[in-house]
């Protein structure tokens, strides 16, 4: 029996130790070094991966803005494009030596008309006089103000409307540019070609088509892709009378008819 008390007891006691000693040294492990450089990696990876998920992330919510953005204006575009169709070649009967015009005044960054189509109102409500404004709003990008009301008087375009009654429609806005198409003359002598403006006192008609380009402030500098362009085909030329007084009608005289003679029955034979 071993007796770790005697000689060969120490002997064997020490060899143990040593065999344990042995096994211990050739066991595999982790430094420190080696612990800091795992540590240091899981890092970068753990950044990287929130990192991707913020990016997506911020993507998603910059898309979901510039979808809300984008059908905001296709719905305002839309319907600024049907008033613009619905314009009436209306003529204002003046007093002056200039005579008799029609109500349609178009410059570069302005617009007035005559419309049948009220963007205030669902219902028809007879002839609105129409106007688009483009005003600057310095970083935040301008606005376009629209302002519309009833035709009741003959001086409705001299008249400045209160700001308080002007309706934004688009923001956000670099720049508005109005563009009017002037047709070849019949002798061919002056080419089609678009125009800043167009007054309807000297040209005596309307534009056959109007152009409206829209430059969002946000991508000014992408190019003209980012730009909205509103294309609308305007009425011919010719005027509508429209009479303000009340309207008499003259009621044709009633030819008397003349009774049938009564008709005598036929006596059997």
């Amino acid at each position: 029996m071993w007796n770790p008390t005697g000689r060969s007891g120490l002997r064997e006691v020490s060899r143990r130790v040593k065999r344990i000693s042995f096994w211990r040294r050739q066991a595999p492990a982790f430094t420190l070094v080696e612990v800091m450089v795992t540590l240091t990696i899981l890092g970068f990876v753990l950044l990287v991966t929130f990192g991707v998920f913020r990016l997506g992330i911020s993507a998603w919510e910059k898309g979901e803005s510039s979808k809300e953005e984008f059908q905001k204006m296709r719905v305002a575009s839309q319907l600024l494009s049907q008033q613009i169709k619905s314009l009436m070649p209306y003529k204002i009967k003046s007093q002056k030596a200039e005579g008799d015009f029609l109500a349609f005044e178009g410059k570069a960054r302005s617009l007035k008309f005559v419309s049948t189509l009220s963007l205030k109102t669902r219902r028809p409500s007879g002839l609105v006089y129409v106007s688009y404004e483009f005003k600057e709003g310095g970083n935040a990008g301008g606005l376009i103000l629209q302002y519309e009301r009833r035709v009741v008087n003959k001086n409705f375009m001299d008249d400045n409307p209160p700001e308080e009654d002007k309706v934004p429609i688009f923001d956000g806005l670099a720049d508005v540019r109005f563009e009017y198409y002037r047709e070849e003359d019949q002798e061919k002598t002056r080419m089609g070609e678009w125009v800043g403006e167009w007054s309807a006192k000297e040209e005596k008609e309307l534009p056959s088509a109007l152009r409206m380009t829209l430059i969002p402030q946000k991508r000014e500098r992408k190019g003209e892709e980012s730009t909205i362009v509103i294309l609308a085909s305007l009425p011919s030329s010719r005027y509508e009378e429209v009479s303000k007084g009340p309207v008499r009608t003259t009621a044709s005289p009633v030819t008397p008819v003349t009774p049938a003679t009564p008709v005598r029955p036929v006596s059997p034979r």
